[in-house]
């Protein structure tokens, strides 16, 4: 068995995750001291991997806590390899952040592990060292992955939650290589390569869900269905293919409609609504940029609102904006007001950047463009004050020498609201002198046909 094992285990890296890992990757083994970590870290050391490991001690089970720590350290030495140990008390911040000590667990041993994964990729970069990469393997096995079928399947789920488990994240650089083995065969390993390991006593109680599922529901679903391990594995690899197909036509039919505006996303309202089936395409749209599952109605009632209505994630925001439904990041943290100085030679804002300098009316050009004005200095008061536009304001368009609101002065560019969103003015003594990009005030032309001008120049 242990050879068959071995064997089984290569030849699965060799297939699927060979070709994803680089050989000179360094490898970093959740170790919690369980028969599936340990059996994993065996079978690593085995293959000549290059390999730290990582136990995160959650000081939830008092003494027994305290010897799974002990015995993986011990391990570590055995395998000559790095050990990173992490200690947290689990309850307090399960309660903190009102999870279950179950999320609470999970959300802290994958937010650890990847800070470990940046902390060594830096090292290794600033120590020269040959690692082209750096994942992280987590000892999740077959009989884990046929108890996360069922729960999500009772609990409600998609095509997502009946594809198991995922045995390669790229985006978190995570990787699951037990799952197409099942407990079993790791516990006939174990006794054959004689691995000690440590049993967590929590695992046999009925405390847990997916306790009550090993415990009493498979050994019936067994009785009923002797291959039942075997046929919903076979299901979540059809379901997983499946969710690949559906993925790809999903995005081919997004990818139809959508129009990309720089950092934000335009979609024409009638080919939305002509996405069928509505709900399913409109949570395939949104759910990318942050959004619930609960928003798809509003999101839905957008199609039919105003002009200016919106539904906002904690990231993005979905606006209705005449014929398009817009998905914008929300607005940047960069300071909405700037006090610019009389020496400030280039300003950054959110909008780009302002370069000012003076310059001798003899050199000033007959035609400049948009994104460019000349000023007389004798008009300005220093220090100058650079903030986005509100609802009140008002200037002198230039060439027309009398009051016209800002807002009504953007709804004839026909801007968009994002758009609309990202005009700044500039303003000396409340008096706007530019509105940025787009036009100069009246009031600050150019009347003398000698001495200097400042010239502005707004750079996106």
């Amino acid at each position: 068995m242990s050879m068959d094992l071995f064997q089984a285990f290569a030849n699965h890296w060799k297939e699927k995750l060979a070709g994803t890992v680089n050989p000179d990757s360094l490898l970093l083994l959740a170790i919690s001291g369980g028969i599936d970590s340990v059996v994993l870290a065996q079978l690593i050391a085995r293959s000549g991997f290059k390999f730290e490991m990582a136990h995160m001690n959650f000081q939830l089970r008092g003494a027994e806590s305290e010897r799974d720590e002990l015995f993986v350290r011990k391990l570590a030495q055995q395998l000559e390899v790095k050990l990173h140990v992490q200690r947290v008390d689990i309850t307090i911040f399960a309660t903190e952040h009102k999870l279950s000590v179950q999320e609470a667990a999970r959300e802290l041993r994958y937010q650890w592990f990847a800070e470990l994964r940046t902390d060594i990729l830096t090292a290794a970069a600033h120590e020269n060292k040959k690692h082209s990469g750096c994942w992280i393997l987590t000892a999740h096995q077959a009989d884990d992955n046929i108890e996360t079928l069922l729960l999500h399947l009772f609990r409600g789920t998609g095509l997502e939650g009946l594809s198991g488990i995922q045995p390669v994240r790229k985006k978190e650089a995570l990787i699951r290589p037990l799952l197409p083995f099942y407990k079993k065969e790791l516990a006939a390993y174990a006794v054959e390569q004689e691995l000690s390991y440590v049993e967590d006593s929590s695992n046999a109680t009925d405390h847990y869900t997916r306790n009550k599922l090993r415990q009493h529901l498979m050994p019936v679903l067994q009785e009923l269905f002797p291959e039942v391990a075997k046929q919903l594995t076979g299901n979540i690899d059809r379901f997983r293919e499946g969710l690949q197909i559906y993925r790809t036509a999903v995005q081919q039919q997004i990818d139809r409609i959508t129009i990309r505006q720089g950092e934000e996303l335009h979609i024409p309202i009638q080919s939305w609504k002509q996405l069928n089936p509505l709900s399913t395409f409109t949570w395939e749209i949104i759910h990318p940029f942050g959004f619930h599952a609960a928003q798809i109605p509003e999101i839905i009632k957008l199609l039919e609102a105003e002009t200016g209505k919106f539904c906002q994630s904690a990231t993005h925001r979905i606006i209705r904006n005449r014929k398009h439904l817009v998905i914008a990041p929300l607005s940047d943290q960069l300071p909405s007001v700037i006090s610019i100085a009389e020496n400030d030679q280039t300003i950054l804002f959110s909008g780009g950047t302002i370069e000012q300098t003076t310059i001798a009316y003899e050199r000033i050009p007959m035609d400049t463009p948009a994104n460019e004005i000349y000023i007389s200095t004798a008009e300005l008061k220093y220090p100058l004050l650079l903030r986005k536009w509100q609802q009140g304001d008002y200037f002198y368009p230039l060439g027309l020498n009398k009051k016209k609101k800002i807002s009504k002065f953007l709804i004839d560019l026909k801007l968009s609201i994002t758009d609309k969103e990202k005009v700044f003015v500039l303003t000396s003594q409340d008096k706007i002198v530019w509105v940025v990009g787009l036009r100069m005030d009246h009031r600050f032309r150019l009347q003398a046909t000698s001495g200097e001008a400042l010239h502005l120049v707004h750079r996106k």
